[in-house]
């Protein structure tokens, strides 16, 4: 025995996957109990292979890979998540006031500003000067003595400020001419012809 030993390389153990010299399998062998002290078969068989999976990742770095979510994790992102679902009612009402705050402002200047407009302008109405300019521009009043002049159709017509133009000859005044179509309109009296 110690001669094909020799041949083999002197090694007591056999490769795996290798045969016996009787050609037997070594898988036959290894479903026999041997005893404990013997020293028959021990040095000749050979370990079972154990089947390692790894990924080809872990494979290649030599490190164990870790999880990509951990529990911890998932538990801090609850918590920011229910952190920022808490805050976002009251942040949003602050948000809000701020910009109504910032619209009353604005308003407030502006009736503050409206209200120094009306305060000037109470101060010139309230000048006589103010008063007879506005007087004269807007409802044509002339002070007596002064000279108007209107323009109707392109033609001036000029007249005193302090007299009423005479009427002409069988022309009764438009007063009397209104007083008159009143009366002839009730029966009181008939038309002069």
């Amino acid at each position: 025995m110690s001669a094909a030993r020799g041949r083999r390389g002197g090694s007591g153990a056999a490769p795996s996957g290798r045969r016996r010299s009787t050609g037997r399998p070594l898988s036959g062998a290894a479903s026999r109990p041997v005893p404990a002290g013997s020293r028959s078969g021990a040095g000749i068989r050979p370990e079972p292979r154990r089947a390692v999976r790894r990924t080809p990742r872990a494979a290649a770095s030599g490190t164990p890979r870790r999880p990509l979510v951990t529990g911890r994790a998932v538990l801090l992102a609850g918590l920011v998540l229910v952190l920022l679902l808490t805050l976002a009612g009251p942040v949003r009402q602050f948000l809000a006031g701020r910009a109504e705050l910032t619209r009353l402002a604005a308003e407030g200047t502006a009736l503050d500003h409206r209200a120094e407009q009306l305060e000037e302008e109470l101060e010139r109405q309230a000048d006589p000067a103010y008063t007879v300019r506005q007087a004269r521009e807007r409802l044509a009043y002339v002070l007596p003595g002064d000279r108007l002049v209107v323009v109707v159709d392109g033609e001036a017509v000029e007249g005193d400020a302090g007299t009423v133009p005479e009427p002409e000859d069988g022309e009764l005044p438009w007063y009397e001419a209104l007083l008159q179509s009143v009366a002839v309109a009730d029966g009181d009296e008939e038309p002069d012809e």
